[in-house]
C-alpha cells in the first residue's frame, strides 16, 4: 500500500463505551464504525530540471486526419539571469498555460449514504448519561361542562324530584358538613306552610324541619289555632343544610338554596304563609327591613302564576325560647294567620 493512501485515509472513529450503547440503541453502530473509503490521491505536476528538453508536443487528432493542425503550446523560456550576478543559476518561466490553470483543491469524499456522522447530532454523542426515555404521554382532560343552575334544574320537578335534587345539591358548600338535607315535612296539599331559616344540630341529626325544644314549641303554638302539622301544615326551610354551629346563612347561601324553596310553593300552593325569623322573611318578601317593622301586618306573595298568597311574618321559636317575653307578640302573629283564613 502506498504510503501516502495510507496517511490519507481517516482512522476509524474513537468512541467510549457509553457512546457505542448510544449507537446500539440508535441501530447505527456497525454504520459508524465503518471506515470510510480513502479519497482519491490528486498527482501534483512536477516541473521539468534545468536544462532538460521539452517533451515533443503530440499533433491533434484532427491534425492527424487532415483537418487544421492545433496550436503547439508554448514551450518553456529560458530566462536570463542579470548581469550584476553571472555566477546566479538561470530560472526557467512557467509556460503561460500552466500559470494560468492552478492545480484543483482537493475534495474530502462524500460519506457512504446512511452514515451515522451525518445523522447523529453532537449532543447526543458527548452524553454521559444513560439514554433518555421517552416522555410519557399526558391525555388532555376535557373541562367539566358547567353546572346547571338550581332554578334551570328544579323548574319541572315534582316534591320528589326536588327531594332528590336537594340531597345531591352542592351548589354552595354547605353540603360537605352537613348530615342530612332537610327538605321538609308535613301535610300534601298543604293549607299552612312554614318557613324557618335553617336546621339546626337536632334537624341535621334527623333529616326533619323544626324538632328538639324549637320544634315542640311551634307544634303547640300551631295547635292553639287548631292546625297539624300532620293535617294542615307543612314545615321547610329557606336553607335545606345546617349552616356551620347555627351560624346565621350567607347571602350566597341563600341565592343558592332559595329555588328549592320557590318551588316548593309552586307545587304545593299554601292558602298562607307563616315565616318564622328575620332571614326567612327577608328572602321570602325581597326586603332588608328588620323583623319588628314586617310583623302585625299581612303581606302578600306574587307567585309565577300571578297568584297572590298571604303572609305573616313572626319570631322564630329559638329565639322565644331565649325571649319568653316576646311570646305574647308571636301569638298575635298566629291569630293574624288564621283571621285570614
Amino acid at each position: 500500500m502506498n504510503p501516502v493512501d495510507a496517511a490519507a485515509r481517516p482512522a476509524p472513529p474513537r468512541i467510549n463505551p457509553l457512546q457505542r450503547i448510544w449507537l446500539r440503541e440508535l441501530g447505527m453502530e456497525r454504520l459508524w464504525l465503518r471506515t470510510p473509503p480513502a479519497a482519491p490521491a490528486i498527482k501534483t505536476p512536477v516541473a521539468p530540471a534545468v536544462g532538460a528538453s521539452a517533451p515533443a508536443p503530440v499533433a491533434a487528432p484532427s491534425a492527424l486526419s487532415g483537418g487544421a493542425p492545433a496550436a503547439a503550446p508554448q514551450s518553456a523560456v529560458v530566462a536570463p539571469a542579470p548581469a550584476e550576478s553571472p555566477s546566479a543559476v538561470p530560472t526557467i518561466a512557467p509556460p503561460a498555460q500552466a500559470a494560468q490553470v492552478s492545480a484543483p483543491a482537493a475534495t474530502p469524499a462524500e460519506p457512504p449514504s446512511g452514515r451515522a456522522s451525518s445523522a447523529i447530532p453532537a449532543s447526543i454523542l458527548n452524553r454521559t448519561g444513560p439514554p433518555p426515555r421517552p416522555a410519557p404521554k399526558v391525555e388532555v382532560q376535557e373541562e367539566a361542562p358547567p353546572p346547571i343552575p338550581v332554578a334551570e334544574a328544579v323548574k319541572d320537578a315534582n316534591l320528589e324530584q326536588l327531594a332528590a335534587q336537594v340531597v345531591a345539591c352542592s351548589a354552595c358548600g354547605l353540603c360537605q358538613g352537613r348530615r342530612h338535607a332537610v327538605v321538609g315535612q308535613g301535610a300534601q296539599p298543604t293549607r299552612w306552610l312554614v318557613v324557618g331559616e335553617a336546621p339546626g344540630e337536632q334537624e341535621d341529626r334527623q333529616g326533619q324541619p323544626f324538632v328538639g325544644r324549637s320544634g315542640q314549641l311551634l307544634d303547640a303554638m300551631l295547635a292553639a289555632v287548631g292546625m297539624s302539622r300532620e293535617r294542615d301544615v307543612f314545615i321547610t326551610n329557606v336553607i335545606k343544610c345546617r349552616p356551620p354551629g347555627n351560624r346565621n346563612p350567607k347571602p350566597e347561601e341563600i341565592a343558592a338554596c332559595s329555588p328549592y324553596l320557590m318551588r316548593q310553593i309552586a307545587l304545593l300552593k299554601p292558602e298562607r304563609i307563616l315565616v318564622l325569623g328575620r332571614f326567612a322573611a327577608q328572602t321570602l318578601l325581597g326586603t332588608d327591613a328588620t323583623i319588628g317593622s314586617l310583623r302585625g301586618r299581612v303581606h302578600h306573595l306574587k307567585t309565577d302564576e300571578g297568584a297572590q298568597i298571604p303572609v305573616v311574618v313572626s319570631y322564630h321559636p329559638a329565639y322565644l325560647l331565649r325571649s319568653p317575653s316576646e311570646k305574647a307578640r308571636a301569638w298575635q302573629d298566629l291569630k293574624l294567620a288564621a283571621r285570614e283564613l
